[in-house]
């Protein structure tokens, strides 16, 4: 079965707090957050209405965020320990910069 695909959208955020919405409405509608770093850790590990075993995680215009977005490299990094090759791989989140 193909695992569920989440849309960050690059055009609706150009700051941390705004990664920080666009990952509230698009991940964890309603759900409450810290909304820093270790809080997005969290999320990508599941239980927090991400589907279990992984979901593909589809960002698209990276390259606009990686221009604009403080924190882009960290935010890729901390997406990628969780999935092929990563500390946490049994999360099974992918990462797609598009």
């Amino acid at each position: 079965m193909p695992k569920r695909v989440f849309i960050l959208d690059g055009t609706r955020f150009s700051t941390l707090d705004g990664f920080y919405d666009e990952v509230s409405r698009v991940l964890v509608p309603g759900a409450k957050w810290g909304r820093n770093l270790d809080a997005f850790n969290d999320i990508l590990r599941g239980g927090f209405g991400t589907p279990a075993g992984g979901f593909v995680l589809r960002w698209t215009h990276a390259g606009r965020s990686r221009r604009t977005l403080p924190r882009f490299g960290t935010l890729v990094e901390i997406i990628r320990v969780h999935g092929a090759g990563g500390a946490e791989a049994g999360d099974g989140v992918e990462l797609e910069l598009a």
